[in-house]
């Protein structure tokens, strides 16, 4: 190369070092919502991925990723539609009950339950029955926003339960959320109801899950079609410390 003028010899640097790959290809760069951008994931070795267009989406997309013993993460379920909250999303902080939004944050999944059998899950699991219900009556704090099983008559909570079976399909199969849930230890009182005397936020709502989903917006939970939740069953485990992060796209990267 010698004697050449100094933009051909560049030139022709340059094209024998394309030849012979000694220039590498630009790194591509992960999408906001990959776990290795997300702030709150902690320890976390599987992360559920929830995106939103905007804060007042009712619709999003789910994802799900597993990370190796190395550090690396591999995607395990590709893009897959869900269902969010009638009212949108919400930040987790400032949410409050009867909105109809998702809390938007990094959540830990901490059991799941269904009308259907076990799906092969390594979460507790619980196969739900007629007694058993999910309450968040405001005006009595000890069984806010905690499963019960007591074969009691809870009519006089109005609207602020769920009796579990009778969400038919809806119920298949769901993954608690640790949302608002009550931090202080649960016990049972004379007629079997499940109490605390450290309640949740009473005005923050309850009964935030990942549950199987009919196409329509939900009250506040994430649903997405029974094959890809009966999927998500089998695959999460506690001792990976699965979390769910949902939230805008554009916003994902900071939630908490």
């Amino acid at each position: 190369m010698f004697g050449l003028p100094v933009r051909t010899a560049a030139a022709t640097l340059g094209t024998l070092l394309m030849l012979t790959g000694a220039v590498a290809a630009p790194a591509r760069a992960e999408p906001d919502f990959h776990p290795s951008r997300l702030a709150a994931i902690g320890d976390a070795r599987q992360v559920i991925v929830v995106t939103a267009p905007g804060w007042r989406s009712t619709t999003g997309t789910l994802r799900a990723y597993e990370r190796d013993t190395e550090g690396r993460w591999r995607r395990v379920m590709d893009a897959t539609s869900a269902d969010l909250g009638y009212g949108g999303l919400a930040p987790a902080a400032s949410r409050r009950q009867a909105t109809g939004t998702t809390p938007a944050g990094s959540f830990e999944v901490v059991s799941g339950f269904g009308r259907s059998r076990d799906p092969g899950t390594a979460l507790p699991y619980r196969r739900v029955d007629r007694d058993d219900a999910w309450t968040y009556n405001p005006r009595v704090p000890a069984t806010y926003n905690l499963f019960q099983d007591a074969p009691v008559n809870w009519s006089s909570y109005g609207d602020n339960v769920e009796m579990l079976w009778s969400y038919g399909l809806l119920y298949d199969y769901a993954a608690i959320l640790d949302y608002n849930l009550p931090s202080g230890p649960v016990t049972r009182n004379a007629r079997g109801m499940r109490v605390t005397t450290e309640p949740a936020d009473t005005s923050a709502g309850g009964g935030i899950f990942l549950h199987v989903g009919n196409g329509k917006p939900t009250a506040g939970c994430i649903a997405i079609p029974r094959s890809q939740m009966k999927t998500l069953m089998r695959w999460l485990d506690p001792a990976l410390d699965p979390v769910l992060v949902v939230g805008p796209r554009d916003e994902i990267t900071e939630l908490r």
